[in-house]
């Protein structure tokens, strides 16, 4: 059996690969780098300014982001006012380089929407001292449980033209299930909250393979998302990972028609107008901007993180705050976070240094993995090689990936394995440090 074999055969539904190197190989940074000169040969014109809230109302059973429920409010206060202190610190960073644009900006959790109206404002004021323009493009998360018309109300007055909302199912035994106590009917008011508000793109997110989920629940939930003709929307296989609720539960994810359920899933979309963005992500094509909607690039973009559990992207090094998946790991990390001194908050101290090889897996893998695929001019002209030869492996994936005179890209049914590939991709030394991860 080969690697790609035992890697499909093995880990076809156990995590997603949303970056790259995944968080678990972080590690101290010694000596920790200056903020100033480790963005100031960056490219600068089109970076993302992403804030992250650690907070939300619940945590469900499936949940590894890193996130506190049910935060007291003297601990979001302390968190807003480290964050102000964080932010004054990077843009004093930033500006040792000149001139910077934002060209889109994100807040998420957990989360944010937990915050009410009074501190969402501060929020978005932050995001003002950074100095994103108020029509820079913004996306905000946001729950069934606080989609709330006068906190929605602020964030579009602040720019966002993009609000998520997890909503998983439509059936309320599958989101007991998981330890997901909400209504439908409450997703429904939620729903109609964010149609009202006016945002210009709304996405949902629905999940396959949970329990006692069948083909008919599952096209019920379909069928109900689609009532409300999202913008986007995103399915997300159930995986019960370590520290996690239903990890410390000891339950096992469902795997039994997962496969039918997803190819189930794409065909519906497909038929009610949606294109294939990536394994997870579809769009639907007569939508604002239609097929030609921007997708950030974040294999040639920076992005700048704010607040604990933000990451950032320079080209050569990846950072954030620690990480941790279990309630007293992550309530841990915010504490000693909101206590930072502005010199601390000023370094990245943990994360990863990215040598040439590792930037040229990177920019394949986060390539590869969505639907425009990899341009090879551009990885040519970027690391003076042919993929091909600096990757001899991608001749394994066969008949999942088609390749042109300008592209590669997988095939449909290699984007439905890309949980598979993805890992299968990475690097031996990035492979290691992941799975002597002490994950707390």
């Amino acid at each position: 059996m080969s690697s790609l074999d035992a890697a499909l055969a093995g880990t076809r539904f156990q995590s997603y690969l949303y970056a790259y190197p995944h968080k678990t190989a972080y590690r101290r940074i010694e000596p920790a780098l200056p903020l100033g000169p480790l963005w100031q040969h960056e490219r600068r014109d089109a970076l993302f300014l992403y804030l992250h809230v650690p907070f939300c109302e619940q945590r469900c059973g499936f949940c590894n982001l890193f996130t506190r429920p049910v935060p007291p409010s003297e601990l979001i206060d302390a968190y807003l006012g480290t964050l102000a202190r964080q932010v004054a610190v990077v843009r004093r960073a930033l500006d040792e380089g000149g001139a910077f644009a934002f060209a889109r900006r994100a807040i998420g959790g957990g989360t944010p929407t937990l915050l009410d109206a009074r501190q969402l404002e501060q929020v978005a004021a932050l995001f003002l001292q950074m100095g994103a323009r108020t029509d820079t493009p913004m996306s905000v998360e946001t729950s069934p449980e606080t989609a709330l018309p006068d906190r929605l109300a602020v964030v579009v007055a602040a720019g966002a033209d993009r609000i998520s909302m997890g909503v998983q199912s439509f059936v309320d035994a599958e989101c007991k299930a998981v330890n997901r106590p909400q209504k439908a009917a409450d997703v429904h008011l939620a729903l109609r909250a964010i149609r009202d508000s006016g945002v210009a793109t709304l996405n949902v997110d629905l999940m396959y393979g949970l329990p006692g989920q069948t083909a008919e629940t599952f096209a019920y939930s379909m069928r109900a998302a689609l009532e409300y003709r999202p913008e986007e929307l995103y399915l997300y296989p159930l995986y019960v990972r370590p520290l996690t609720t239903l990890g410390r539960k000891g339950a096992a994810a469902v795997d039994q028609h997962r496969v039918a359920l997803y190819e189930q899933g794409r065909a519906m979309l497909a038929e009610a107008g949606y294109r294939q963005i990536s394994m997870r992500m579809f769009r639907r094509v007569d939508g604002p901007d239609g097929d030609h909607a921007p997708v950030y690039c974040c294999q040639d973009d920076g992005m700048v993180g704010l607040g604990v559990g933000a990451r950032s992207y320079t080209r050569a090094v990846h950072y954030s705050s620690e990480w941790a998946v279990g309630t007293h790991g992550v309530r841990d990390i915010i504490d000693r976070w909101v206590t930072k001194t502005d010199a601390e908050l000023g370094v990245a101290d943990y994360g990863f240094v990215l040598d040439d090889a590792e930037q040229r897996r990177r920019w394949l893998i986060l390539s590869l993995l969505s639907d425009d695929g990899l341009d090879l001019a551009t990885y040519r002209a970027r690391f003076a090689s042919d993929v091909a030869t600096d990757f001899p492996e991608l001749a394994e994936l066969g008949a999942f990936v088609t390749t042109t005179p300008t592209t590669m890209r997988l095939t449909a049914d290699g984007l439905a394995r890309a949980d598979a590939i993805g890992p299968w991709l990475a690097s031996d030394a990035v492979r290691a440090r992941m799975e002597a991860f002490d994950l707390k």
